[in-house]
C-alpha cells in the first residue's frame, strides 16, 4: 500500500498553467512565467498550494514559488550560478565538509517544492547521486576523521527519499564512535507534512545521536495545522527543532511578518535559528533585500521578542569556517 506521502509527492502540480487556473491568477503574466520555467522547474504540493491566497500575485507564499518575469531580467554582476562556490568542499561525491566538525551531505537533489530563490537551483546533482558506492566512501570519510562530531543531512530535500534509502546511511553512521548528532535540513514538515509518519518517526528511534531538524519555513501563513502535528510528533520523539529563513524582498521584509513567525515557531515548540541573507544566485535578485534594511527589521525584532527568538542575521560567504553573523542596527543609548 502506498503511503500518503509518496501519492503527494507523484502529484505535485509542475504544470505553470494549471497553477494560473487553480489560483485564478491574471493570465496576462502567463507567458513570462512559462518562460520562466525554463530557467527552474514549478513544482508545489496541492498542501502548500491550499494555504496561498486567490487570485492575490502578492500573497507571500506564491511568490517564494511562481516562475516570474522578474527572472527574465538582466541580472546584477554579482548574481552568478553557485554563487556559495561548493565545489571545492565537494571533497568525495555527495559530500561538502566546509566547517571544522561537521559534514554536509547531499543526499537528493529532489525537493518537494522548488523555492524561486534557491541556492542550489545549479548545484551538480548528477555528480553527487547517492548510490552504494558513494555511501561507502562517505562512511569511510567520516570514520577516519575524528574532529567530525556532526553529520547534517541535506540536498535537495532528504526527506524526499524514502526511509529504507535514508536508513542505509544513518545506520552506520551511527556506528562512528566520535559522531554524536545527526542534523537534518528539510523543508518537508512545512510543504508536505504527511511525510512525518510512522515510518520515519521509527527510523529516528533507532539511532543513539542527538537529533536536529532545521525546518525551513519564510511566513507564518506557511504554518497550518497539519503542519502543527507534524511538528508536534517530532518533538515528541524529541528531536530538537529549529527553523531557518531567508529574507525576501515582498514576502517577509518587514517587522510584523518576521515577529508573527517566531512566535508562530514558537507555538509548535521551534526556535528561530537563522535569517538568511539572500545568496546571489543568478535569476534571484528581486528577492534581495539590502543589508542595512536587514539589520534594521533585526532591530525591531529585538524590541518586541525575548531574544531566543530572535534569530541570527547571517550570511554564508564561500571560504569562510562558518557563517557570517550580523549584528542589528541599533543605537546605544
Amino acid at each position: 500500500m502506498t503511503k500518503l506521502w509518496k501519492k503527494q509527492l507523484k502529484s505535485l502540480i509542475n504544470d505553470v498553467e494549471i497553477l494560473w487556473e487553480l489560483l485564478a491568477l491574471p493570465k496576462e503574466f502567463l507567458p513570462q512565467a512559462k518562460k520562466a520555467t525554463a530557467l527552474f522547474p514549478l513544482r508545489l504540493p496541492l498542501s502548500f498550494l491550499q494555504r496561498i491566497k486567490h487570485g492575490d500575485l502578492n500573497d507571500p507564499l506564491l511568490k517564494q514559488i511562481v516562475p516570474w518575469h522578474l527572472e527574465l531580467k538582466q541580472q546584477p554582476q554579482d548574481f552568478t550560478a553557485n554563487v556559495l562556490k561548493e565545489t571545492s568542499v565537494n571533497h568525495i561525491p555527495g559530500l561538502l565538509h566546509k566547517y571544522y566538525g561537521r559534514v554536509l551531505l547531499i543526499l537528493s537533489g529532489a525537493c518537494a517544492i522548488n523555492c524561486r530563490y534557491c541556492f542550489r537551483r545549479n548545484f551538480s546533482y548528477q555528480e553527487n547521486i547517492l548510490h552504494a558506492k558513494n555511501v561507502a566512501r562517505i562512511v569511510d570519510y567520516c570514520k577516519n576523521d575524528p574532529s567530525i562530531s556532526e553529520i547534517i543531512l541535506s540536498g535537495g530535500d532528504p526527506l524526499t527519499l524514502n526511509d529504507e534509502v535514508l536508513a542505509k546511511l544513518i545506520l552506520p553512521l551511527n556506528e562512528i564512535e566520535h559522531i554524536q548528532t545527526l542534523r537534518i535540513h528539510t523543508r518537508i514538515p512545512v510543504v508536505l507534512p504527511a511525510r512525518i509518519d510512522e515510518g520515519f518517526l521509527k527510523l529516528m528511534q533507532q539511532s543513539r545521536l542527538n537529533k536536529v531538524i532545521v525546518i525551513h519555513s519564510n511566513h507564518a501563513q506557511e504554518l497550518n495545522e497539519e503542519v502543527f502535528s507534524a511538528l508536534a510528533l517530532l518533538r515528541k520523539h524529541s528531536i530538537h527543532l529549529l527553523n531557518q529563513s531567508v529574507l525576501l524582498k515582498g514576502v517577509n521584509d518587514n517587522a510584523q511578518a518576521l515577529i508573527d513567525l517566531s512566535q508562530q515557531l514558537f507555538r509548535a515548540n521551534v526556535l528561530p535559528y537563522y535569517l538568511h541573507l539572500l545568496d546571489r544566485e543568478n535569476y534571484t535578485a528581486h528577492f534581495e533585500v539590502a543589508l542595512s534594511e536587514a539589520q534594521e527589521l533585526l532591530w525591531q525584532m529585538m524590541q518586541h521578542l525575548p531574544g531566543y527568538l530572535v534569530p541570527k542575521l547571517a550570511r554564508e560567504i564561500p571560504g569562510l569556517r562558518s557563517k557570517w553573523i550580523y549584528q542589528a542596527h541599533c543605537k546605544i543609548p
